[in-house]
């Protein structure tokens, strides 16, 4: 669930429909695939005029294959959100497409399985033709370039409050946050084993993760499990507020959580985590821009528009760096 819109989602509770999207003037072109080797010094925008236009946008996951990208479009500020896919053809990724599952309910943060044959995600969708006017955790099967029916996770994993961010360990472990009962504050991070292909009932990360006024929204797991990514709300240590924090796991204990520096973490809203399936990129969504930008003189009316309508307008982008870079001085 996108940082962006969660305080809104903890009261109450991240794009137009299916036919804006399609006709949008930033969605008809097609822009080069980004380069397999991870990107040194700055991060830098995703698929700049086809992937980050000036919609507002968050969310991003690559498959494994490296040829779709998966993402979300929502209509600012986050009333409504649909997962979108773009795929790689003759070295350029296409304009994306609302996925055939997608665009009637609050769809959110796609996370693939190891082998893409499987896609995860949040929704307020009905569950057994019941709105229960709650976000679970949903996936969705993929053979090929079709996409199946999605499916309920269901308990343990689902429960009466809100889930909001899933992803996964190597050898199964999921790592989701939610609104449940046992929280230490607003959204917790909490894990459940795979045990003989079942889920084991959750775990509260304890206090070093959790705390009474952190909005934990997402958390994305390293697939060794020997470090834990969150972006959230409410931590004092952090620039913006919403930030990317990291903890290192030694001994089988997670350490506090730390705020990657200031190349990822800025003044402006930065949230949604993802690393690359080959452990090399990091992904995240940031609002910088517009809003953060230095100037010398008040903005013109003209100047004003402009920026309005630019990719950097102060909505969500997706950027990608380098992993090891994002981390450093964070040990």
């Amino acid at each position: 669930m996108r940082a962006a819109s969660s305080l809104r989602l903890l009261v109450g509770i991240a794009v137009a429909g299916a036919l804006s999207l399609a006709m949008s003037p930033g969605l008809r072109r097609s822009a080069p695939a980004a380069a397999e080797s991870p990107t040194a010094g700055e991060p830098r925008l995703f698929g700049e005029g086809v992937l980050a236009t000036p919609d507002d946008e968050f969310g991003g996951t690559l498959s494994p294959d490296g040829q779709t990208f998966l993402y979300c479009k929502s209509v600012p500020r986050s009333q409504f959100y649909v997962i979108v896919e773009s795929r790689r053809k003759s070295g350029r990724w296409s304009s994306p497409r609302v996925t055939p599952f997608s665009g009637r309910y609050r769809d959110s943060d796609p996370v693939s399985s190891r082998d893409g044959s499987r896609l995860y995600f949040v929704s307020d969708r009905p569950v057994g033709g019941v709105d229960r006017k709650n976000f679970d955790v949903w996936s969705v099967p993929r053979r090929g370039e079709v996409w199946g029916e999605p499916e309920n996770l269901g308990p343990p994993i689902n429960s009466d409050k809100n889930e909001y961010f899933v992803s996964f360990t190597r050898d199964g472990t999921i790592y989701f946050t939610s609104a449940r009962e046992g929280s230490h504050g607003p959204i917790d991070v909490w894990r459940s084993r795979l045990e003989a292909g079942r889920y084991s009932e959750p775990e509260n990360l304890g206090e070093a993760i959790n705390g009474k006024e952190w909005v934990n929204v997402e958390a994305w797991i390293a697939e060794d499990e020997s470090f834990l990514l969150v972006g959230a709300f409410g931590h004092a240590d952090g620039p913006g507020d919403s930030d990317i924090f990291v903890s290192y796991r030694k001994e089988g204990a997670f350490g506090p959580l730390r705020p990657l520096g200031p190349s990822v973490n800025t003044p402006a809203r930065e949230y949604s985590p993802r690393i690359s399936l080959g452990g090399r990129r990091l992904f995240f969504t940031s609002e910088r821009g517009m809003p953060t930008q230095s100037r010398s003189a008040p903005w013109t009316a003209a100047e004003f528009r402009r920026a309005s309508g630019a990719v950097l307008n102060g909505l969500g982008n997706i950027y990608q760096t380098d992993l090891e870079a994002a981390l450093a001085r964070t040990r």
